[in-house]
């Protein structure tokens, strides 16, 4: 099986930097959640659908490799893709692209589907696998 990627432009804005004049820490975590819920959204698993069905994506882990520094203005793509899928258990990847291909971080994320009734991970169902670019 394989997956889709999904690509999400930002501009770094002021918001985001920190008192050194780069992007803080805590805006990559912020700005990766963005394209999360713009790819689940843009795949037809939004907010809506997750609270008419009472499941949705929690997640498990995160490890962010901050390569090259984000300054004010730059313009990159985050783009974002299931690595690999094992029974409740996602693995994406997401990465800061500049425009001149530069990475500026890397970011491994664990995600459950969890059912917000139960308050357990569950299998995730087909719908939620072609979301987030099954092929």
């Amino acid at each position: 099986m394989g997956w889709k990627k999904h690509f999400y432009p930002v501009v770094i804005l002021e918001r985001y930097l920190d008192s050194f004049g780069h992007m803080n820490n805590a805006a990559y975590l912020d700005l990766f959640e963005q394209a999360r819920w713009d790819w689940i959204t843009q795949g037809g698993f939004g907010l809506e659908k997750i609270k008419a069905r009472h499941m949705g994506p929690v997640l498990l882990e995160v490890n962010l490799k901050f390569k090259r520094e984000l300054k004010l203005r730059t313009k990159i793509t985050i783009e974002s893709q299931i690595a690999h899928y094992e029974t409740k258990i996602a693995e994406i990847h997401q990465n800061m692209i500049g425009e001149d291909g530069t990475l500026h971080c890397a970011a491994v994320f664990q995600v459950g589907f969890f059912n917000t009734q139960t308050r357990k991970l569950i299998q995730p169902p087909e719908e939620w696998l072609i979301a987030v670019g099954k092929t």
